[in-house]
């Protein structure tokens, strides 16, 4: 028997259907990336010194500066999305992605490899600019999933590129790296300009040149300071007066985009109740999530003679955690449902949950090898619901011409909060040791003190997330209907 022909509109409806699937595949592929270019350094950090021919303080600046570009960047570009176009903004990101990679696939010392790892940074952009084409581009029933999928792809992409990244450093030469890096840009850049169409939204107005200025003053005084505190001493005269000079920058930067016209970053949109707690609860949620990320590789690779660490090699201590990063995908699936009957504030509080149940189980359960698999398993559900909730809960308070600014500030608020854990799981991991030889280890008591901390962190976005207002389930169903919140 011959298929029934389709009509002319189930037809156009099947074609739709499949620019949607690609779309939300093409998006969501760019945003793995980004998370596999932040973590392709992490396995040679302790090798950077000698690679580089550089002091290990001066190395570290390979990671300081990809996460100043990308505080910097992301709601400078978003912004610019907003005005001129996401599409447009989002070929840009890819572009300096693959310079920044070349860049540093061709250097041997410190200065080149700063450099491309500032344009690398730019690419942080992507994903909340992913979000927001989403909202633009896909029809009600897709956009939901899709956007809980995109939001997960930074853990998909760092659980990936941690094992991915060992195994290159360790059997082959580490500029591969970087050259896989720019070659999977290049794929993705080709593959947004062939199958991601241009929104026609515009926010129109001048960009806020002195708003950008300001802004990233502040920025760098304070994830500097954050960031270097720890080399140059939380006490030191550079430190004190960076984190002195942060809020006083901000505020002066505040008040001037509360007096334009055309501000960088539309604050009496931004201080309403939905936005503020949300964003509120992404920096806490983003300590939750960047704490783990320090503390189970390090027992997963410390040597068994502590009495506590597993002995793993990195490769290995990788794919221990890769399950953690797979699991992401299915969890969001699952948030973005529970959002669409409950409310993704609902989903938000769940995710919260879970990430306190995985760091109470870290307190207990870190004597084999499964047992530290299974914590960054739950973490790392727990993170899916929240990162899946959030861009629901943005954009259903805010008006389509702000989508991109709107998940970018969100975006800025999680890396605000991973750059925290840095710092504070970084002090009490170096402060709490012990000897084992000549050297200096983390102490078990560390190790649980981080734990709690991981902790008390969810806890507190789970009391955020209940100071979210209940009554914007209904604009939430407007997002998901293509209206303007």
């Amino acid at each position: 028997m011959s298929a029934t022909p389709l009509t002319g509109h189930e037809e156009e409806a099947e074609i739709r259907s499949s620019r949607a699937r690609g779309v939300v595949v093409v998006l969501s592929f760019a945003g793995i990336l980004v998370a596999l270019m932040q973590t392709l350094v992490l396995p040679l950090v302790s090798e950077l010194p000698v690679l580089l021919h550089t002091t290990a303080a001066d190395a570290s600046w390979v990671i300081t500066s990809t996460l100043l570009a990308g505080a910097v960047a992301t709601p400078v570009i978003s912004r610019l999305a907003d005005m001129y176009g996401k599409r447009r903004m989002l070929l840009l990101s890819l572009a300096l992605l693959i310079v920044g990679s070349v860049v540093c696939a061709l250097s041997g010392s410190l200065a080149p490899m700063v450099v491309g790892r500032l344009l690398q940074g730019v690419g942080v952009g992507v994903i909340p600019l992913g979000i927001s084409i989403m909202r633009d581009e896909l029809p009600p029933a897709r956009l939901g999933s899709a956007m809980a999928l995109m939001s997960s792809s930074m853990g998909i992409g760092g659980a990936l590129g941690m094992p991915a990244a060992a195994a290159v450093a360790q059997y082959v030469h580490w500029h591969v790296l970087f050259w896989a890096s720019a070659g999977l840009a290049l794929v993705a850049l080709v593959l947004v300009a062939a199958l991601v169409p241009e929104s026609p939204l515009r926010s129109g107005g001048r960009f806020d040149v002195v708003g950008a200025f300001g802004l990233s003053a502040g920025l760098v005084c304070l994830l500097l300071a954050v960031s270097k505190g720890g080399d140059w001493g939380w006490s030191s005269g550079a430190t004190l007066g960076l984190f002195g000079a942060a809020p006083l920058v901000l505020l002066v930067w505040g008040r001037y985009q509360l007096r334009t016209r055309d501000p960088l970053v539309d604050l009496r949109t931004s201080v309403r109740p939905q936005v503020l707690m949300t964003n509120l609860a992404s920096v806490v949620v983003g300590f939750a999530m960047y704490a783990q990320a320090l503390v189970l590789p390090q027992l997963l690779q410390l040597p068994e003679a502590t009495g506590y660490g597993l002995g793993q090699t990195m490769l290995a201590a990788g794919l221990c955690l890769l399950p953690g990063g797979l699991v992401m995908p299915l969890v969001s699936s699952l948030s973005a449902r529970i959002s669409a009957a409950r409310g993704p504030r609902t989903s938000l509080f769940i995710g919260c949950l879970v990430i306190l149940c995985g760091y109470v189980m870290g307190l207990g359960m870190t004597r084999h090898v499964w047992q530290i698999t299974l914590i960054s398993a739950v973490i790392s559900a727990g993170i899916a619901f929240t990162y899946a909730a959030m861009p629901a809960l943005i954009m259903s308070a805010v008006p389509t011409s702000e989508t991109a600014a709107a998940n970018g500030l969100n975006s800025l608020m999680r890396s605000i909060g991973t750059s925290s854990a840095s710092a504070v799981v970084g002090v009490v991991l170096s402060h709490m040791v012990v000897h084992l030889g000549p050297n200096s280890v983390p102490s078990m008591e560390g190790f649980r003190t981080s734990f709690i901390v991981g902790g008390g962190a969810a806890l507190v976005a789970a009391l955020l997330s209940l100071a979210i207002p209940a009554r914007r389930r209904r604009a939430v169903a407007g997002v998901l209907a293509g209206e303007n919140a």
